[in-house]
């Protein structure tokens, strides 16, 4: 008996500390039964999460209707801790490059790379980039000699993100391969993005960051590594709550606007969505698509095949946006260099999925 009441007073003190988080601008919350889902479902999956026998999953957030319907912390996270979302970061980079084509700090993605960077300030930038476009470095097809499977490669992150400058070093990589020929993934493509826009910014992509998105987004709380030539790292390393870290995919969801503001404008929005431009699906079993600096897949929700687009980083953590749906889960994890830490967040994917009435 006195095992049950002290359980009783913890769950109703895990209940009052969910009900007295602030509430979030343009992000009301509703039930998961209002939303569509079965409660003991998420019952169920929240007492799996809450078993995992390794300690490294953080939260589980997701938003429906633009209304927050499961915000879930474990391992003693809180809702305002950050954790390093990785390569997710780079999903985040092509989302800002589409704001600074609406401002006209870039004209279209068939501009080549090599327009961007005046030869007199980078002298030994590559004669190759005139051959690689931007849409080759979104569809990570440049065909630059980097690879994040083989450091052994010039242009491998290994080789330059310690570096206290390293746009200069970057810009003197050569190609290997045609641009557009080979899907190759590596972090230098999303690294050359971040720098265009600071080049016709003249600002770290940081800085760009919070003034076009986490301020009017209310994200206060992050942190973007950024070397001390002010050069932030496009390809990763971004830290975001996971709640703020779901806003980012709440943007994807609602073509581009956060309230009635457009943050990202609507059409470009839908090339994230929608482009397919490589299809990867030998690479690896959980991917069937890649395009914009996002993966691209198909699930079942009730019997029903539906499109997503994810963003993905290290460690296992997820931005999933069904658009069909107006849904954005939101999965965050330290499993850095784990084996399981993808297929886990697959796994809590599929049962949210399963779990949709």
């Amino acid at each position: 008996m006195k095992t049950s009441v002290i359980l009783l007073s913890f769950l109703t003190l895990v209940l009052m500390a969910n009900a007295q988080r602030p509430p979030i601008d343009h992000l009301p919350t509703m039930s998961p039964e209002e939303a569509g889902f079965n409660q003991d479902s998420i019952n169920a999956l929240d007492d799996v999460i809450s078993d995992f026998e390794q300690n490294d999953f953080r939260g589980m957030v997701v938003i429906k209707d633009h209304k927050i319907v499961i915000e879930y912390f474990y391992n003693s996270t809180e809702r305002s801790d950050i954790n390093d979302i990785r390569s997710a970061g780079k999903s985040f980079t092509a989302l800002l490059l589409g704001i600074a084509i609406e401002e006209g700090l870039v004209q279209n993605l068939e501009q080549d790379v090599y327009s961007f960077f005046p030869k007199e300030k980078y002298p030994d930038i590559h004669e190759d980039y005139k051959k690689v476009k931007i849409k080759h470095l979104l569809d990570m097809t440049s065909g630059l000699n980097a690879d994040s499977d083989d450091w052994k490669t010039p242009g491998n992150a290994g080789q330059w993100m310690g570096k206290d400058e390293w746009v200069q070093y970057i810009l003197g990589i050569s190609l290997v391969r045609q641009p557009g020929a080979q899907w190759v993934y590596a972090d230098i493509n999303a690294a050359v993005i971040g720098a265009i826009i600071e080049e016709t910014s003249g600002m770290s992509l940081n800085d760009f960051a919070r003034a076009k998105v986490f301020t009017p987004l209310g994200i206060q709380k992050y942190y973007w590594y950024t070397n001390p030539s002010n050069q932030t790292v496009a390809a990763g390393t971004l830290y975001l709550s996971t709640l703020d870290f779901a806003k980012i995919g709440v943007l994807v969801a609602n073509q581009g606007k956060w309230g009635s503001k457009q943050i990202v404008p609507a059409d470009y929005v839908n090339k994230v969505i929608t482009k397919k431009e490589v299809d990867i699906s030998n690479y690896w079993s959980l991917w069937d698509a890649y395009g914009m600096l996002w993966y691209k897949n198909q699930g079942q929700i009730n019997g029903q095949t539906i499109d997503y687009v994810w963003a993905s980083g290290n460690g296992g953590n997820h931005l999933v946006v069904v658009p069909e749906k107006n849904m954005v889960i939101a999965l965050t994890s330290t499993a850095y260099g784990y084996g399981y830490a993808h297929k886990r967040s697959r796994a809590i994917l599929n049962k949210l999925f399963n779990a949709m009435e």
